[in-house]
């Protein structure tokens, strides 16, 4: 299994409360088959509005796999195609004020981490990379501590979602594919799955 001990990068901020799934990915792109190809789709109407002027689609942030939110991100509809449209654009870790429990769910099982650190520790995040888009950062799970450029905060996260990408042991439907034979021989002491089985009548 991947294990994730740290991320690092340059940062991206998005700034403001209550950035729903909705805005992160619009609902007509839902009806693709697979998720490839939403990347290029996240937070679609927002950079419309915006016209070129959303981070997303500023050029000092093209690259940049961290983003740095503020409160309730990702609230709304727990669609899983929002935390992966922000994968396929990129994002490989979120620093944030909160975050709505599906989509901070969502994202641990993509191995996305998701980490919270206090308001004004975000607002200094979202500032220093607003003056510097090209100051490194990394997110480092071992010390749960944030580093951007000469700025370093301390961030919060779940114990159970902190080990779990720690030791690589994330990914729960990675683990099952690379222990099928075991899934498979387990599976045959169930009785009940003998009931929809002709060769065992």
């Amino acid at each position: 299994m991947s294990q994730i001990q740290t991320v690092s990068g340059k940062g991206i901020p998005l700034v403001g409360g209550d950035i729903d799934t909705d805005r992160i990915i619009p609902a007509r792109f839902l009806r693709c088959v697979t998720f490839d190809g939403l990347g290029e789709q996240a937070f679609a109407d927002d950079r419309q509005q915006l016209n070129g002027n959303h981070p997303f689609d500023l050029p000092q942030y093209q690259g940049a796999n961290i983003l740095v939110v503020n409160h309730n991100f990702g609230c709304g509809s727990s669609r899983e195609h929002a935390p992966q449209a922000l994968a396929k654009w990129g994002i490989q870790a979120i620093v944030g004020e909160s975050f709505a429990e599906i989509f901070l769910g969502n994202c641990g099982a993509m191995g996305v981490p998701c980490v919270t650190a206090e308001p004004d520790a975000v607002k200094r995040l979202q500032a220093a990379l607003e003056a510097d888009p090209q100051a490194e950062m990394v997110l480092d799970l071992g010390a749960m501590q944030v580093r951007c450029g000469d700025i370093a905060i301390d961030v919060k996260m779940n114990e159970g979602s902190r080990q779990a990408f720690i030791n690589g042991s994330w990914d729960n439907c990675g683990q099952l594919v690379a222990n099928a034979d075991k899934v498979r021989a387990t599976a045959t002491q169930l009785p009940y799955l003998q009931w929809d089985n002709p060769a065992a009548s």
